[in-house]
């Protein structure tokens, strides 16, 4: 990636090198539940030591509201060393002398954590003064964090502006994605948007439109869709009071000469539940007293063949209630066949958001995608073309 500094520029041998990495991992009793935010930062982490930088990991974790031993970053550091398989020192604190001793300790290849940024109002507030204590521990800055650079943060962006600033390996691997997918794609661009509700990710959909060739609608967002071009959609999930919006939408795609695909048929039941019954409808038959579950057969059809017909697809959000078989299939099929379609080497496909990376674990091709970015908000930011002050920082 030309137009972002790298680690490919930097020299961090002998140098102390401050590393943004995101830590805020899942944990219950003391014990880490999901560790995946941990491994993507080791390759970074690794790179840095193996050519001799001494390197000094800056992460929050939680929302404290000033130090909090229950928000301590000490147990996270024993994990870190755990994935490392060398040695990850703790420090008890960020800034002043409880981080500089550790720091100035340290030796060419040594790593330290120091303890949560967010114990202090300057992280938040990317307080100059906080962001010169900082930038006293180091001689370079990483940025590894990109599911933390949509804000503008000390640690975050205010530390690329004192020192010289890189983006790490998973930020880098990112970055390439996201240009990919959006950017510079390869054409034609397909985007599959799902999940409930439409006023979450307006910005979403009007940025979209203006950018790729079709856009699959999904989820109980579809509905809201469906109901402002006139049809019923029985009890189903719907933003009834959005459907001027939802029109908007329709009318900006069509100016921008962008497809938008509907589902033509819906997989409905009575009730949401294990196991439910249910059966599949025409869109324009639709029974009042039940609700649109999943997408149906036809629709997966549909939604598939825009698959076929594209080299880049980008994907957020699941297309029904994935959550309850049966109403994952609409989900785990359109998944698998853009899999398939990547494994062969002919699309491109880049996706992220929490339940879309869930949906592609429950269909198990999470593995099988181009990219599957784990940064919810940031993700999404990027999507609605908004600009990410941590990425911003980094720029050439």
């Amino acid at each position: 990636m030309t137009a972002f500094r790298t680690l490919d520029q930097a020299d961090v041998k002998g140098k102390r090198v401050l590393v943004r990495v995101d830590l805020n991992v899942p944990m219950e009793n003391g014990r880490i539940t999901d560790a995946t935010r941990i491994e993507r930062v080791l390759p970074t982490i690794r790179e840095i030591a193996d050519k001799g930088g001494r390197v000094i990991l800056l992460a929050h974790f939680g929302r404290p509201k000033g130090r909090d031993p229950k928000e301590s970053l000490k147990p996270v550091a024993e994990a870190v060393s755990q994935h490392l398989g060398k040695s990850v020192a703790f420090a008890d604190a960020c800034i002043g002398e409880a981080a500089s001793t550790p720091v100035n300790a340290l030796k060419d290849g040594d790593v330290l954590l120091l303890e949560n940024t967010r114990f202090h109002a300057g992280e938040e507030k990317n307080d100059p003064a906080f962001v010169q204590e900082l930038a006293k521990l180091g001689d370079l800055y990483v940025n590894d964090a990109f599911s933390a650079a949509h804000r503008a943060h000390a640690s975050t962006e205010g530390l690329a502006r004192v020192l010289p600033g890189y983006a790490g390996r998973t930020m880098q691997a990112e970055l390439d994605a996201l240009t990919k997918g959006l950017e510079a794609p390869k054409r034609p661009v397909v985007a599959i948007v799902g999940g409930a509700k439409v006023s979450t990710k307006i910005d979403l959909l009007e940025n979209l439109v203006t950018k790729v060739d079709a856009l699959v609608i999904g989820g109980g967002m579809a509905n809201t869709f469906v109901h402002a071009t006139g049809l019923g959609i029985g009890k189903s999930l719907a933003e009834k009071d959005l459907a001027a919006t939802a029109m908007r939408i329709i009318e900006k795609a069509r100016d921008a000469n962008c497809a938008i695909i509907l589902p033509v048929d819906g997989v409905c039941a009575y009730e949401f539940k294990v196991g439910a019954q249910n059966h599949t409808y025409g869109i324009d038959a639709i029974p009042e007293d039940q609700m649109i579950l999943d997408v149906g057969s036809q629709s997966i059809e549909r939604i598939q063949a825009a698959i076929n017909d594209a080299a880049t697809v980008v994907w957020n959000g699941p297309l029904g209630a994935f959550e309850i078989a049966p109403f994952d299939q609409g989900t785990v099929a359109a998944a698998r066949h853009a899999a398939q379609r990547t494994k062969d080497g002919k699309l491109v496909s880049v996706a992220g958001g929490g339940d879309t990376v869930a949906a592609l674990n429950h269909a198990g091709v999470a593995d099988s995608f181009t990219y599957v970015s784990t940064a919810g908000g940031a993700f999404l930011e990027w999507l609605e073309g908004k600009s990410l002050p941590g990425v911003e920082a980094l720029r050439a």
